[in-house]
């Protein structure tokens, strides 16, 4: 029942959001760097998951335009209506990744940009051992979270009351090794998004490639 609410707790944030999310995030370089260390891994008409897809821009519609196949994943029916809309070239689907079946190994690629932050810190943990065994073996996942030692904080973003658990920056690492992943590269930025309500806010970006020898976690 806790996965339940915090579904319902993200779809409402997020719906009320809508495409102010896009804008408050659109000038992040780091974001865009890390889709550019994804593209330069990827095979001509590589299969990506898109978790917790948003808006569909800049990732989804970033590999789309680099001829992948794109499927996003994301709890805000408001977000996938404009992904839709945005970048037709993918899929979306409006579902709560934790209720979603992955395949083994049906992945070359998986993205999780920032949609981690509102589920408890088993629910992150065990989500990221299934997106990995998702993954084929060598393919590579992107993560980007907010690194602090928090959990079920309350606090407002964006103007919307959210609750929010997290690990430190060492902690998640430690958390994408365990499930089976190579940390290839490592940024971790201070952005302040764009938007009247916002504050400066540290960013984790991982590139991570699955181990082709050993099992995923």
């Amino acid at each position: 029942m806790a996965g339940e609410e915090h579904g319902r707790r993200a779809a409402a944030v997020f719906d009320a959001l809508g495409p102010a999310y896009e804008k408050a995030f659109a000038h992040s370089e780091a974001h865009r760097a890390s889709l550019q260390w994804l593209l330069g891994l990827l095979a001509p008409g590589s299969r990506v998951l898109d978790v917790g897809s948003g808006t569909g821009r800049p990732t989804a519609s970033t590999l789309t335009e680099a001829g992948h196949e794109v499927l996003g994943i994301d709890v805000s029916p408001v977000m996938v209506e404009l992904a839709a809309r945005q970048v037709p070239a993918a899929e979306f689907r409006c579902a709560d990744i934790r209720d979603v079946e992955l395949e083994d190994g049906s992945f070359d690629a998986v993205c999780v940009y920032f949609s981690l932050l509102m589920m408890s810190r088993q629910e992150q943990s065990e989500l990221v051992r299934r997106l990995v065994r998702a993954l084929r073996p060598g393919g590579g996942l992107v993560l980007a979270t907010v690194p602090a030692d928090v959990e079920d904080v309350e606090f407002v973003f964006m103007g919307q009351p959210v609750r929010a658990t997290s690990f430190a920056t060492e902690d998640v690492v430690a958390l994408v090794k365990g499930a089976g992943l190579a940390v290839v590269s490592d940024q971790s930025v201070l952005f302040t998004p764009a938007h009247s309500d916002a504050a400066p806010e540290p960013h984790l970006f991982l590139c991570c490639r699955r181990d082709a020898r050993a099992p995923a976690g």
